[in-house]
Parts: C-alpha cells; structure tokens; sequence
C-alpha cells in the first residue's frame, strides 16, 4: 500500500480528536431524542434566521463570499471593533484550529486550565505545542497561581465562561492575566462563545483588543443564535493577528447560507435578551430541584449548561436516560474530571420538566 512508505508528522499519526455532545455522539441517533448534551440557545434560530435562509436558497448555485465582507461589516457594527480585526469561520472550532496552525509551532509553550473545552489541547498539540495543564474547578479562584504558571513565548487558552464548569471570569481579573501574558510575551486566546448567553453580567472584554496586542477574542453564533447546524463563528485580534488567519484559511470556509443566517441572526432585536430571561429563570429552577436528587450535585453555573456530579458513574447515567429519549452529555472524557459528571443544557420548562421527571424516575 502506499501510504505505508509515507512518514507521517508526529503530531498527526499521535493525533486523537475530541469528543463531543449532540445527537450524532452516540450510536443510532434519532431527532425524537432530547438533547440535552449541546449547550445551545434555548430559543433555538430566531423565525428571522429561518425566514432568512428560506428567502436564500435561491443563492445555492453561487459561490459565498470568500471573505465574508457583508458579515464582517455587520460584525463590526455588532462588536464595534473595524472588520479588519475580524476572522469568520466554519464554527468557532475552524478558528481554534487555524489559530494554532497560525501562532503555535513546535515546543510552543501551552498554558490551559482543565476542566475546559477539548479543541484548544487538540488543536494547539496537533500544531506542535507542548501543552501543560492547570487543574481548578474555579479559576478566578485560582487567579495568583495560575498567573505565576504563564509561560514565556507560548500562549494560554481560557474559556470564559468556562464550559464545563460555567465559572465566570471578572474583566479585572482576566486584564490582570492578559497583563502578565504580555509581560511573558505570551498570547492569550480567550474564548467567549457562551459570553452572550449569561444573564445580569457583561465581563466580555472585546473592548480590551485596543488595549492589548497579545489577545485573541473567539465568538460563536452557534451557541448564542441556535446555529449549530449552519456552524459559523468569527475571532478578534489585531489586525496582523486577523490578517495571517484571513490569509490562511481556506477559500469558501463559510457557506452562503451561513452569512446570510449570521447577519439575520445579529440583528434580530431582543432575541438574546427573551433567551437569558429564560436561563436566568430555567437554570435556577433546574439548579433547585435536581439538587433535591438524592444522587446529584449541581455546580453554580452562570450560563446556559449546568455541570453536575453524580453519585452513579456517567456512562451508565447517560444509558438510562436515552432509553427515556433523553441525552446528557458524559464528561467523563474532559481532562480534569471523572467518570462521575455530566453537563445539561438549560433548555425551555417543558423540556426541563423532562429531564427531573427522567432522573427522579432512575
């Protein structure tokens, strides 16, 4: 065979991808299942973003905007930060990954705390970086020594909030961090995908990209807009930080449809303020009452996921309720925890009142 006398890098014959929730992480998926696992806007796509895409299909013959122009304009009057600082791509993922094939190399330093999301250890390995670990359930709680741990030359990945946990971060605290990076001559990759989705708070600091030149903002519509089937994200960092990315992503990486439903999404008044009023509300009340569970733990999520620990190991958890057409996502593969934790999405009264109804029943 041919490919046997082809040398692979190291990085890609010790590559392992990350695992993930949504319906199609297990075997025999059906769209009569209730996910919970997937931490999207309980809202799903607003009627716009639907009506949008419906009006557009007469588009499907041409090619998108490699560049995404239209979007990225609208981005800059969504973000107030110019479209010359702002990267597009299939999912905030594509850009994680581009990100690290852009700015991490070979004996890169890596900073991550753990528990977090899989795709910064993944990607920022599979570019070669020699990734290192900083195990808190609680960041900001953790601050000074997580601090004295910022590598010289390298970067840190932080998800704020953070996904599994839900933990916040306050804007001192990470312009405390960034401070220190930039001091280390280290790149900070702070990714704020479920910013939009935290009632009562406003800690993004997409501001600060004036201020720093070592930050890097990541943004997901997937998860703010419920478009997690059209997947579409963008970043922001400096302009030659966005220009490297522009420069090497690849042609079309954005569908038609995508940008159209990206631009509907943005501006669609008040649909994120009708979708926090629900998590404020739903997640206290899930929050409540699965805590009253003999066998559960809930964390103080601020967003729209709750993680919980449980007395009864997560793989089998997550067998029991699928057969009540229930999915929740086992955390047991996110470095950091066990095989005792599971995520929820907070999702609208009647479907929550599913979920207790199937955990009370176990």
């Amino acid at each position: 065979m041919i490919l046997s006398s082809v040398k692979l890098k190291s990085t890609i014959s010790s590559h392992k991808p990350a695992s993930h929730g949504g319906l199609y992480s297990i075997s025999n998926p059906t769209l009569d299942i209730l996910d919970f696992s997937s931490n999207i806007n309980p809202l799903g796509p607003s009627p716009e973003v639907v009506k949008t895409i419906k009006n557009q299909l007469n588009t499907l013959q041409i090619y998108p905007d490699s560049d995404s122009r239209v979007l990225r304009k609208n981005l800059q009057k969504y973000t107030k930060i110019p479209s010359s600082q702002i990267v597009v791509g299939n999912g905030a993922t594509e850009i994680i990954y581009n990100f690290c094939k852009s700015f991490v190399s070979k004996k890169t330093p890596i900073l991550i705390p753990i528990p977090t999301f899989g795709e910064y250890e993944v990607a920022a390995k599979l570019a070669g970086g020699k990734v290192e670990f900083f195990k808190t359930m609680d960041l900001k709680k953790d601050i000074n020594n997580f601090i004295s741990k910022i590598p010289s030359n390298g970067c840190i990945f932080i998800c704020n909030p953070n996904n599994p946990t839900g933990n916040l971060i306050s804007k001192s605290y990470l312009k405390k961090i960034i401070i220190a990076a930039s001091k280390k001559n280290t790149l900070v990759f702070l990714d704020e995908c479920f910013i939009e989705l935290v009632p009562n708070h406003n800690e993004s600091i997409i501001a600060l990209i004036r201020n720093f030149d070592n930050l890097f903002i990541l943004r997901s519509l997937t998860k703010s807009y419920g478009l997690a089937g059209i997947r579409i994200g963008y970043g922001i960092g400096t302009k030659k930080m966005v220009s490297i990315l522009n420069k090497i992503k690849i042609p079309w990486n954005v569908s038609g449809l995508a940008q159209y439903a990206g631009i509907a999404a943005i501006n669609t008044d008040n649909y994120l303020h009708k979708a926090k009023k629900i998590i404020q509300i739903e997640s206290e009340y899930l929050k409540k009452n699965i805590s009253k569970l003999e066998n559960f733990y809930c964390f103080d999520s601020v967003t729209n996921f709750i993680l919980i620990k449980s007395k009864l190991r997560s793989s089998n958890l997550q067998k029991k309720l699928l057969k009540k057409k229930i999915l929740v996502r086992d955390c047991s593969n996110f470095r950091g925890l066990n095989n005792y934790y599971i995520r929820v999405a907070v999702k609208t009264r009647k479907e929550n009142l599913r979920l207790l109804q199937a955990l009370e029943e176990l």
